[in-house]
């Protein structure tokens, strides 16, 4: 079940070019000194097409008949001793063999006929630094790789390339694959040509790597090498439809397909996509009497009219795939056909230096069979950022630009994976600092702005530090008591020690309900037994706000939400499945909260981007299909219970199996669907849900997830820093799920005190964390700071006077103010409902709006302290801190007091420091958290 060997060949020459070009450096290196106008050695000319077809002494030097006997191929494959051996080497002049890369472009050249440009003429150039053989030891060198490590080649049309990668001691990756020495210890098993090996017959052997003073060992197993196998349909043909972009949502994979063929996208309905190729428009898309007329071939090598156009050469893999499948009677497969069940890019990461380095990508499929292929010809390949790293789409071939990251996708069948690669400047100056970690979360961050060359920002000071963490923590400003007690105390851990402080305070539990009430979507919809009433989304609130204040393990907690039975007054979880009863949404809002991933694309065909296919969303569903519903006594009330009922599969209409999200099938005894599901999705092996939980909470003080958006992890969308996010996972996990713990690491590790200012390094850095976010303050935390600075308590329906904005707990209970600047509406699951962004309404309600010059005026902050006798300067200064945390700058305090002198009397001077008041609430250092 292996590719056939002529799609080797296009793996082989893909992205290889027919032109002087492709050899042109092998030329100019080797041959062109002895064989110009001046220097015909041996009567031949190798500087200009003419001559060189002309040949010399010996004839001509190829034969585009049988390009195999060209002379100039038998003499660069001479033992180098031999006296017609090329290039020669003399005694004044070493010259190097060609590598076998060499030889392999130049035996492509004469095979693809040779082509040379009549206006090119070659030149003698000597072989720069780059190109010198690479037999010496290289001190420099830190170390090689290969992939993949291992080989096994079944059946005589199987194939694996090898790609070899050095890394020196600044772990910058080059391509070595055309330098280093292949040697086979038993050539009767395999054969290698260029860095691709075919298999000789039955057995198992190794090829040793060699490349400047280090080795390396691939082992070989080669099984059924005489045995061929038929081109299959799923196996072969689809995988050409793919490769070639025939099943895509622009071409015919599109719901209505395209020119009246449809064909499913990205292949998810074989059976389908066979009758279609088959059956319809009969005799003419497939035309068993003559194949080379089928409209499948004559349609993609342009032959006959294709609105998109001309898609491969007759003389391609993929022609022949097509063609040998249809002189073999377009047959289906056998139900027992083996399948892909994961792919395996390679290598993971890689760091760049310069532009135009290019390394290759490797793809591996390992079927159902326990065989595997090399498909990296098959794959398609996109990078997500184009200007930093591109990538060929077909032959994944990534190609260095400027200065950044991308992550680089293959796709292959259902399954999408990809590797990290990094660009750095060339020459760039750089020198590591010398950074001490305060725990794990600074250490993995280290490590990522070391390959990315960026030198974080300074520590923020004990000012910004305090504002920072009494923000994010409780959601609250410091007071100036405790401003002037945090900044004067000289214990060097009185940050840590802060940090328990605002742990135990209620408020930090307020603010944390209200985050995940806003992903449980806690709001009222009505006042009948199918809504969430007033009373249901309260007690929701409360049983919440109980869990989180008694510190209780957060996977208990998400592991009772869902498989909550009961009334919705009695058993206030139930709630969960009382304000969405949709089997669909439910399932779709489930793995979006708990595991940060977005599979609604699945509904209706496998995800274009990411893991997920429609067997996955269904079989998914299918845990929540016995959910259900009856009145209770209450005409208010709802009771939640387990019952009977499956989701069908649309493509199969068979019932769909229960199975795990990205795992396998579920093995349900003594229990109901909902409660394996939950144990599965909340057990501590689930990283899914740990990761998922760690990346809320980061993004939550970094303004941005190591995921982000944090619901939509995916393939497509992966980690900035996937080493970090797996160890604040473990971390959770250890930590028993501890909220509290996990928040105390990363409020006390060095990456969240950093400065927002930066420097050289990472001024365009925002996913890195290299230096602190600027944040806006959240709708409710902004309006109850300006109560708490301004002392006029906020009253909001069904809750007492002074109560927080935070403590809301119907999401359909809101003001102007909080609706203005992006409170959620609970209205779904998505992190988006936040609104973060400024925006022109914001910044006009706070100017000409009541909401702050009316709390100025109603909370007589500064009449209190002119009642006092405070004189204005100190009340200049009591502004600054209740508002800033900071006392005014020199020039802020000359020029505040040059204002204050200008005022005629008491009287205006309070004016005066209103309009102060008023400007500090209204600047970016206040709305903002830095």
């Amino acid at each position: 079940m292996k590719l056939p060997t002529f799609l080797f060949l296009a793996a082989l020459t893909l992205g290889a070019s027919a032109s002087i070009t492709a050899v042109r450096d092998i030329f100019e290196h080797s041959c062109v000194e002895c064989h110009n106008a001046e220097k015909d050695k041996g009567g031949l000319r190798m500087d200009v097409k003419a001559s060189f077809l002309k040949g010399g002494d010996s004839g001509s030097p190829i034969d585009l008949k049988t390009p195999d006997k060209s002379e100039l191929l038998r003499r660069v494959l001479l033992a180098h001793d031999d006296d017609e051996f090329m290039p020669p080497s003399s005694k004044k002049k070493e010259r190097k063999p060609l590598t076998q890369e060499e030889i392999n472009r130049l035996k492509n050249w004469i095979t693809k006929g040779a082509k040379w440009d009549e206006k090119i003429t070659l030149k003698h150039r000597e072989r720069s630094a780059t190109e010198e053989d690479y037999s010496k030891a290289d001190p420099n060198l830190a170390s090689i790789a290969v992939y993949p490590t291992s080989i096994t080649l079944e059946t005589k049309r199987d194939f694996h390339r090898l790609i070899i990668l050095a890394t020196d001691k600044n772990a910058v990756t080059r391509n070595v694959t055309s330098s280093v020495k292949f040697t086979i210890v038993d050539p009767s098993l395999t054969r290698i040509e260029g860095s691709t090996l075919f298999p000789i017959k039955d057995g198992a052997t190794t090829v040793n790597i060699a490349f400047r003073g280090k080795e390396l060992t691939v082992p070989v197993i080669v099984k059924d090498a005489v045995k061929d196998r038929r081109v299959s349909f799923q196996q072969d043909v689809i995988p050409v439809f793919t490769a070639a972009g025939c099943n895509t949502g622009a071409c015919h994979g599109s719901a209505r397909g395209q020119d009246g063929f449809m064909i499913s996208l990205f292949g998810y309905d074989p059976k389908g996509d066979y009758q279609r190729v088959t059956r319809e428009f009969a005799g003419r898309r497939i035309n068993l009497a003559l194949p080379e007329e089928s409209l499948l071939l004559t349609k993609t090598i342009g032959s006959v009219p294709h609105t998109g156009g001309k898609l491969f050469e007759k003389d391609s893999a993929f022609y022949s795939t097509l063609l040998e499948w249809i002189k073999d009677g377009a047959n289906y497969d056998p139900a027992e056909i083996a399948l892909p069940i994961k792919i395996e890019v390679e290598p993971k990461e890689f760091l760049l230096e310069g532009s135009g380095r290019k390394i290759p990508l490797t793809v591996k499929a390992t079927y159902s069979d326990g065989t595997d292929r090399d498909v990296s010809a098959l794959s398609n390949y996109t990078s997500s950022n184009d200007n930093s790293i591109s990538i060929d789409a077909s032959s994944g071939i990534s190609s260095s630009k400027t200065q950044g990251e991308a992550f680089l996708m293959a796709r292959f069948h259902t399954f999408t994976e990809g590797s990290m690669a990094i660009v750095i400047p060339d020459g760039l100056k750089y020198s590591q600092p010398k950074l001490e970690p305060l725990n794990y979360i600074d250490q993995h961050v280290h490590n990522k702005l070391h390959k990315l060359r960026i030198i974080p920002s300074e520590i923020c000071t004990d000012e910004i530090f305090i504002r920072r963490v009494y923000l994010d923590i409780v959601g609250l400003l410091p007071t100036e008591e405790e401003l002037k007690v945090f900044v004067s105390d000289p214990n060097p851990k009185k940050r840590d020690t802060l940090v328990d402080e605002l742990l135990e305070r209620k408020d930090f539990t307020e603010l944390w309900v209200m985050k995940w009430a806003e992903l449980l979507q806690i709001r009222t919809t009505g006042n009948n037994s199918n809504d969430v009433t007033y009373k249901s989304a309260l007690l929701w609130y409360e049983w919440l706000r109980g869990q989180i204040a008694n510190n209780r393990p957060f996977n208990e907690i998400v592991r009772e939400l869902l498989s909550a039975t009961g009334g919705s007054y009695e058993s206030p979880a139930t709630n969960f499945f009382k304000s969405e009863q949709d089997i669909k949404k439910l399932t779709e809002n489930v793995a979006q909260v708990f595991m940060g991933t977005r599979i609604q694309c699945a509904q209706c065909h496998n995800h274009p981007f990411d893991r997920w296919t429609m067997d996955d969303y269904y079989g998914f569903a299918s845990f929540f299909t016995q959910v259900k519903r009856k009145r209770g006594e209450d005409p208010t009330d709802m009771i939640i219970y387990d019952g009977g009922g499956e989701i069908k599969h649309p493509v199969t209409n068979q019932n769909a199996t229960p199975t795990y999200l990205g795992d396998g099938p579920a093995e349900i005894k003594g229990t109901t669907r909902r409660k394996a599901m939950a144990e599965w999705l909340t057990k501590p092996g689930n990283t899914w849900f740990a990761r998922n939980v760690s990346n809320i909470i980061w993004s939550h003080f970094f303004g941005i997830g190591i995921v982000d958006p944090v619901d939509d992890v995916r393939i497509s969308n992966p980690a900035t820093n996937p080493a970090l996010l797996d160890a604040l996972g473990k971390k959770f996990t250890e930590y028993n799920f501890d909220m509290k713990r996990l928040v105390r690491d990363i409020c006390t590790s060095r990456t969240y005190q950093l400065s927002t200012k930066a420097n050289k390094t990472n001024k365009s850095d925002e996913t890195n964390f290299s230096k602190s976010r600027i944040r806006r303050l959240r709708a409710e935390v902004l309006l109850d700071t300006l109560a708490q600075v301004t002392d006029t308590p906020n009253k909001f329906r069904g809750l007492p006077l002074g109560a927080r904005a935070v403590n809301i707990a119907d999401g359909n209970t809101s003001t102007y103010f909080l609706t203005t600047f992006g409170r959620a509406t609970r209205k779904t699951v998505c992190s988006c409902e936040v609104k973060m962004e400024p925006n022109l309404s914001q910044a006009l309600h706070l100017l000409n709006g009541d909401s702050v010059h009316n709390r100025i005026i109603r909370g007589k902050v500064i009449n209190k302290m002119i009642n006092d006798k405070f004189p204005p300067e100190e009340i200049v200064k009591s502004l600054y801190r209740k508002t800033l945390c900071r006392d005014p700058n020199e020039t802020e305090v000359s020029r505040l007091n040059h204002t204050l002198a200008n005022a005629k009397d008491p009287k205006e001077k309070a004016v005066v420091l209103e309009d102060i008041f008023w400007a500090l609430l209204n600047s970016k250092e206040y709305l903002f958290n830095h």
